[in-house]
Parts: C-alpha cells; structure tokens; sequence
C-alpha cells in the first residue's frame, strides 16, 4: 500500500512517501499554503496512487493537543472533503521539526527553504510505519491515531499491573523532572533590576547585539544566544518556538538583549520585529536629577569611567558660564527627547542637553530676568530645581513668589526636598537617617531649613515653567505655602495661617517619609 505522510504547517506543507511493504520513509516535496495546496496534493497522490494519508498532531512537552493539532486536524477533515476516497491516520509528534533541522545539519548541506517541513514530513511517516501493520484498523478523522499494538492479547496478570503502574509512577516522576528543568531554563541567566540606578552599572544589565540573518534557523538562533550567555539551554529555546508555533515567525535584524530577559521576552522581541534602530533616542524628564542621567547612560551601554570623562569635556559650554568649576551638572540636563546615532559619546549626548538648555535660557532673556532679582544664571538654576520639586506647574509663579519673599525678609527658604536630596546623596535607602527629625537637620549646605539663602546648588533639572517662574514671578504677600492631601496648593502670610492650613488640609501628606 502507497502511504503519503504529511507535516501540516500554517505556510508550508512538507510531503513525504512510502511503500507499507519496505517501510521506508522517502522525502518528496514540500507545498506552499496558497490556496492550491490539496489541488497539489491530490496530483501527488494520483502520481503515488495512493490513498491513505498520514498526518502529524503536534503535542506539548505534557502529551496536549496544541493549537496547530486542531489546525491539523480540521486540515484533515477538508482533505477528506476534497479526496472522497482518502483515508486519514494521526501520528503523534512533538518535536519534530527540531530533530529535522538537526537531521539536515548534521548531514553538512546547505538548508534551503522547505527542506525541514519535508524532512518532519519523513520522520513522521518514518515512526508511522515502525509500528504499521496492513491489517490494523485506523479510525479516521477526528479520532487519534490506533496505539497499532500486536493483536495478539495475553491474560491479564496482577505483577503486569503492578509493573505498569510502576513505570507509569516512574514516567510521571522523570515528566516532572523534565518540567521542572525545562520551566526552570526558560527564566532568565541573570537577575537584576535594570530600572534601579543602582543596578544598571551590573554586567547583566548590558545590552548585548544580536544579528538574525534571514534563513537562520531556530538552532542557529540559539547558538547565537547561548554563546553570548543570553540564555541558559539552546534545546530549551527551540523546544519552546517549536511548541508554541513561533519557529516561522521570528524576524531578522539587529536585536538588543541583555542577561535579565527571559527566553519568553527574548522570543516575543524577535517575533514583534523589536530590531536596534541605528538611532537612539535619549529622554530626560524636568525633576530628574544628574544620578537618573547617569542611570540613563549606563543603559545606553557607557561605563562610569567614560560617563565622569564625558562630564569633564563640556565644562566650557556657555551655558555653564556662572557655574562654579567645582559643582556637577545638576540642575543642568535640560528635560528634553534627542534623537542620536547609536556610536554618539557621553560627550556629544551630554553637550546636547546643555545646548537645550542654553537655546531657551537665550531666547528667553533668562539671565537678564534672574539679574534683575540679583540672581546669576546659576543661582536662577538652583532656585528653580527647588521650585521643580516642590509644586506643580500650574502653582509653580506662586511658589517662586513664595522663595523671593522669605529671601527678602532674611528668613530660610525652608523647602523639604532640599533636606531630602541632601540625605539623598549620603543616605538613600534612610539607614542613618531613618525619621523626618533627623532628615530635616540633616547638616549639609543643601539643607535650607537649617541654612540661610539659597543651598550650595541645583538639586535636580528644572523644566520650563519653573525656569520661567523665577525670571517672571507672580507678585504675592505670601511667605508660606503646602500641599494639601488634595493635591492643592494652600499659602499663608504668618506662621499662623502656615499651621492652619496644616490642621486644615494636610494631616496624611505633611506626614510622610521624606
């Protein structure tokens, strides 16, 4: 009898034959899904003149049906339709794409397009006919292929039932073991919180380039990936594309990983088209402070060292003019989004933010307004990191007005979040300074509450509006504000008012953890 075998896909079919009395499996051709498939398949048959199909169900690593089994098996009913006299038998498989794109690399042949849908197409009638008797019955369709065991039927025995289920308990424990390996090498190599400034300088959170060439196949891919560390078991890699139907849909181009991401993300990057842009895109945010710019650069794959040297080399930027040679950047990375080539230095990306910076503090006649309130353009900077913080940008010509008048009046600024940051910098994670008491007279030269005039500087980038704010104050009588657990802004012209306001809008927010 004249078998056809048949590795079902969603874009291609792989075809084999073979004669039940030599039982040997013979590679034919592989189908495009186009329309024309059972057209196609029913002149092979004719050529074969043969009738009888046998169609691979893919199962998972726990013996379910998947969903290119019920593709498969719908795929049988039409053959059927269209074929009147067919009859049809499924042969489990699970990884069978897998071990023929081994098959045809071990055999050292260039690997062209289809050449693994016919190869599956082979094995799959391969194991069909090593168990293929000419009398077995087969039910058809919708039904699962007949375990096609030897008829011949012994008594049944308690030691043989005792046998079975232990090797049944045997399989089960072994099905656990493989689970629990194959779940556990799907997880990242290396875990690491690469949002945290202060992981991001870690080796794992490195991105890492990857180039997928197109006609790479799934064991090329993982190759790639283990020998850069990227993931823990290349098998585990092409197990997980082939059960999940992602083997043909994985794209070519340059791709950026890095030790932290899962197998599941590295798969879903490629199968979305997530390539490196010959662009980077760098975003700064009004309130971020010089560490968040750091944390930023280091992603972007720059180390400390080129980070401290890149610093140094814009010192002479105008915009820095007034700035004294010993303070750092803060206060001075414009908030902005800019675009990049991916080979751009610290330098020429740091110089970007400061010519942002410099652009609107010139068409804004910024310096002139500061100097008329007795400000250099670096203490205007500082003021208005201050003012960032502390209000929203609605509020924020209110507050400035706020910080003018205390100045005036020879009273502290008074402002929370310069005793905060000033923690900030010896303390993050509160281990010393562990209540507001303490973080409040924190001494340091930023802490206004216990210091006179304006802190020793910035203490993060301010943004627009509160740049413009100090230049172009509103004019209050104001000498204190706070927000509310509304949200609002509440103002006060004695301490009096300052205290009223507190009992009267602010007992949960006044109250937190600095």
């Amino acid at each position: 009898m004249k078998i056809i075998g048949l590795d079902v896909g969603t874009k291609r079919i792989g075809v084999a034959r073979a004669d039940s009395s030599v039982k040997i499996a013979i590679p034919q051709v592989t189908i495009e899904v186009d329309g024309t498939e059972f057209e196609q398949i029913k002149r092979i048959a004719r050529i074969q003149g043969a009738s009888f199909f046998v169609i691979g169900l893919p199962r998972n690593l726990q013996g379910e049906e998947t969903a290119q089994s019920r593709y498969s098996r719908e795929f049988a009913k039409k053959l059927k339709k269209e074929l009147k006299e067919a009859k049809v038998a499924f042969q489990d498989e699970s990884l069978t794409s897998i071990e023929a794109e081994n098959n045809l690399k071990n055999r050292k042949k260039p690997i062209k397009k289809g050449d693994i849908d016919t190869e599956a197409a082979t094995l799959i009638l391969q194991d069909f006919l090593e168990n293929f008797k000419e009398n077995d019955n087969f039910l058809e369709e919708e039904s699962k292929i007949d375990n096609m065991e030897s008829d011949k039927k012994k008594p049944k025995r308690k030691h043989a039932t005792l046998t079975i289920l232990i090797i049944f308990f045997i399989a089960g424990l072994f099905g656990v073991l493989i689970m629990f390996m194959y779940n556990g090498s799907l997880t990242a190599v290396a875990q690491s919180d690469c949002d945290n400034p202060s992981f991001v300088e870690n080796e794992a959170c490195k991105i890492q380039e990857i180039v997928i060439e197109n006609g790479m196949s799934t064991s090329d891919i993982a190759s790639a990936l283990k020998e850069k560390e990227l993931i823990q078991n290349p098998l585990t890699f092409q197990i997980y594309t082939k059960i999940n139907d992602y083997s043909d849909k994985l794209q070519a181009g340059i791709y950026g990983f890095n030790k932290t991401m899962s197998v599941q993300k590295i798969i879903s990057m490629m199968v979305n088209g997530e390539v490196i842009d010959d662009s980077v895109y760098i975003t700064t945010l009004p309130g971020g402070t010089l560490a968040d710019f750091k944390a930023i650069l280091m992603k972007n794959g720059f180390s400390s060292t080129e980070i401290d040297e890149g610093f140094l080399a814009v010192q002479s930027h105008p915009v820095l003019a007034t700035k004294p040679p010993e303070a750092s950047l803060e206060g001075y990375i414009f908030g902005e989004t800019i675009e990049f080539d991916k080979d751009a230095t610290v330098e020429e990306i740091t110089s970007a933010f400061l010519d942002e910076l410099y652009d609107f503090v010139m068409k804004n006649n910024l310096e002139e307004k500061f100097a008329e309130r007795g400000l250099s353009l670096h203490d205007g900077v500082i003021l208005a990191s201050i003012i960032q913080k502390e209000s929203h940008a609605q509020d924020m010509k209110n507050v400035a007005s706020v910080f003018y008048n205390r100045l005036n009046a020879g009273m502290n600024l008074g402002s929370d979040v310069t005793a905060s940051y000033a923690v900030d910098l010896v303390d993050p994670g509160r281990d010393v300074y562990s209540d507001n008491a303490s973080v409040l007279a924190i001494d340091s030269c930023y802490n206004t509450r216990v210091n006179a005039g304006l802190p020793c500087g910035p203490i993060s980038n301010p943004g627009i509006d509160a740049l413009l704010a100090v230049a172009e104050p509103t004019d209050t009588p104001y000498l204190y504000f706070l927000t509310g657990d509304d949200g609002l802004m509440y103002y006060g012209i004695t301490e009096s008012d300052h205290q009223s306001n507190i009992s009267a809008h602010c007992q949960e927010l006044c109250n937190i953890q600095l």
